[in-house]
């Protein structure tokens, strides 16, 4: 990634019909005081590329810089590369286009890396990308022959301790007498060249202004952007900071990481066509060492050293109020079969499956100190009973067993549908406009038009919501709530929600959003084949009615504009955070007419089933069913800090340790 990355500016005013419209500040007496400390994570979008059209999408310039890094590096095609930092994959795609079969790219932009991951298909390269920080990857050790960190992409943390840390972690993951290249701006050149004002025009409609000082401690460069349409007025003003090493900087930090062997290869000036101000790309400074270690030792595991975990499930002999007759069916007992059945091609663990809930607690304590944890499917709640889904991880909190998943606090703030919207909007997340209709209250004014979706203020699995939940007038208003408070009882409050036309969405999160994580391809429900009278939901009739017209309705992979995808993806990873989300989190959505995304609920722990929606979106993205639930168990371990063999079963290792790959 280069010099220039525009965010969407948080500056806002209100337009007509509520709509938000960019403003810029003004005049900024100090431009390091606005810059957000990770204002590097979740900004890089389709108006960074075009702002910097110039250098990154010019495949002469790829070209040439690849052509010049493969013959520095000597990069033969049977060598794997990673790619760190790799944007939407330029380099990566052009090595492969070279012939180079191992290539991998890694980047913390889900709007890049899904780019990168489109062009790889759509030329049928070999490439594999992956979202992830570049601090804490968790690629296994001695993995790679080279390691790439390309177009200025380093030097974006706020301290150099954590640039450390990046380069450490390239180390770790090279094998011995690997290569590092390293392309970099020139920090002594810039610390005294830079231009504190320029502007350029993109194309016929855009154009950018730029002003650039220097941090107080003079070791960032701060600059801001306001990206500018002739029509639309101010898109983005925005600010970030990158850190300008010296030749003799980047060298210790190198040493300091454990490489050896620096060498600079002196400069590189960057050839734009648009010749206008290149910014931190316009003398970059190119070096390489060498991972000089040895082999990580690797211990053979024998049968009795994998990983033991304990899987808890509903309870198939007690009732379960939320299914059609309130037991368990056929139905469930093929996906309990589906299940364990992927689990059983997971050969690094054994499991253990827990469903006597009259039994679970006493055999929760003896399971202590055997079991490496807990995978906590039982989104049933304890006993089936679906207001005590947090007791299950309350018990293992309790007990101090460490379990998958979110724990008691974020199902309770989650269960209240209320709560999150509350919350989405305290973030600037849009929800649709809806009003709450208390325990008790028989009359209420309408703040909005029809149609309207009315629902249950608590509760998961669609519970509570048919067709007849979508209502056009008041007296259909009335006759839903009523049946509701009859059906579930007068104490529980619910929610009145604009009805919105748009594309029903969900997107999947699999890992921990500030380590690892993977952001599956957003899910749209094709409503094609419902007949036009119903209304077009995925309520309780599709998950549970097999004879509903409901049930022909398929998962489709969205097609989505790629700003709307991002600005749905990074609200997503800041409620997945702020709401205490752990390990995978399912996010529904919908478009509404103008084609605006609007959060309609957070589903944390979400249906595990071979044929729910988070696999389906796995299937997208060429995970299988298995392969879904090994990524929660994985980062789940990673969360955790499991990734070692457990200490009580080293001695279990036998023989001479083994090293990677046979050396």
């Amino acid at each position: 990634m280069s010099d220039k990355p525009p965010a969407p500016g948080k500056s806002t005013a209100n337009g007509k019909n509520g709509k938000s419209r960019k403003r810029a500040l003004g005049p900024v007496a100090n431009l390091e005081e606005h810059v957000p400390p990770e204002w590097w994570r979740g900004i890089f979008n389709s108006l960074y590329l075009k702002t910097d059209s110039d250098v990154v999408a010019d495949p002469n310039i790829t070209r040439q810089e690849v052509q010049y890094f493969a013959r520095i590096l000597q990069l033969t095609p049977e060598d794997k590369i990673l790619d760190l930092c790799c944007g939407q994959g330029r380099h990566s795609l052009e090595l492969a286009r070279r012939g180079f079969r191992g290539v991998e790219g890694l980047d913390r932009s889900h709007f890049l890396v899904q780019k990168a991951r489109s062009l790889a298909k759509k030329e049928g390269l070999p490439v594999k990308f992956r979202e992830g920080d570049a601090r804490k990857f968790s690629y296994a050790p001695d993995t790679f022959d080279a390691a790439l960190i390309l177009g200025n992409s380093f030097g974006y943390f706020e301290t150099a301790h954590e640039d450390l840390k990046v380069l450490q972690g390239v180390c770790r993951v090279l094998k011995p007498w690997g290569k590092l290249l390293v392309d970099v701006s020139d920090g002594e050149y810039l610390h005294e060249h830079f231009q504190p004002r320029s502007w350029e025009w993109l194309d016929d409609k855009h154009f950018v202004c730029r002003e650039r000082a220097l941090s107080a401690d003079g070791h960032r460069l701060i600059s801001r952007e306001v990206v500018t349409h002739v029509e639309k007025g101010v898109l983005v003003d925005q600010f970030y900071a990158e850190r300008l090493y010296s030749r003799t900087e980047l060298i210790d930090l190198l040493k300091a990481a454990g490489f050896h062997d620096c060498v600079i290869h002196g400069e590189i000036a960057t050839d734009s066509q648009r010749n206008q101000d290149l910014g931190m790309m316009e003398r970059r400074i190119i070096l390489t060492a060498v991972a000089r270690k040895e082999w990580t030792p690797l211990r053979k595991r024998s049968k009795e050293a994998v990983r033991t975990v304990a899987v808890a499930m509903g309870d198939p002999a007690k009732q379960d109020l939320l299914k059609p007759a309130a037991v368990f069916d056929e139905d469930d007992f093929y996906t309990i079969d589906q299940m364990k059945a992927a689990l059983r091609e997971l050969k690094d663990y054994r499991f253990i499956y827990l469903s006597n809930h009259d039994a679970l607690i006493a055999e929760l304590g003896k399971l202590k100190g055997k079991a490496d944890f807990v995978l906590n499917l039982c989104d049933e709640g304890l006993g089936n009973d679906p207001l005590k889904e947090l007791h299950v991880p309350a018990l293992l909190e309790a007990l101090g067993i460490p379990f998958t998943g979110a724990g008691p606090q974020c199902l309770a703030y989650c269960y209240d549908k209320s709560l999150v919207r509350g919350i989405a909007k305290e973030m600037d997340i849009p929800v649709p406009e809806a009003f709450f209709i208390k325990p008790g209250e028989s009359t209420y004014e309408m703040p909005f038009t029809f149609p309207v979706i009315v629902k249950p203020n608590f509760g998961d699995s669609s519970f509570g919501i048919t067709q007849r939940s979508v209502v056009q007038d008041h007296e259909e208003l009335l006759n839903v709530v009523t049946e509701l408070h009859r059906k579930y009882g007068y104490e529980k409050p619910i929610l009145v929600e604009e009805f919105l036309t748009g594309a029903d969405l969900t997107v999947g999160i699999i890992g921990n959003p500030g380590v690892s994580y993977t952001v599956f391809p957003v899910c749209e429900e094709d409503y094609s084949e419902l007949p036009e009278d119903l209304p077009r939901i995925c309520g309780y009739e599709a998950k549970w009615d097999a004879d509903s017209p409901y049930a022909r309705l398929r998962s489709i992979p969205a097609n989505l504009p790629d700003d709307t995808e991002k600005r749905m993806v990074d609200a997503c990873l800041k409620l997945f955070e702020r709401l205490g989300c752990r390990d995978y989190a399912r996010i529904d959505w919908r478009l509404d007419a103008d084609g605006n995304p609007k959060l309609l609920e957070v589903n944390p722990n979400p249906g595990w089933c071979w044929d729910g929606h988070l696999a389906k979106m796995a299937k997208f993205a060429g995970v299988s069913y298995a392969g879904m639930l090994e990524a929660v168990l994985r980062a789940a371990e990673q969360r955790l800090g499991l990734d070692a063999l457990p200490a009580e079963r080293k001695e279990e290792a036998a023989g001479e340790p083994a090293l990677v790959n046979g050396r």
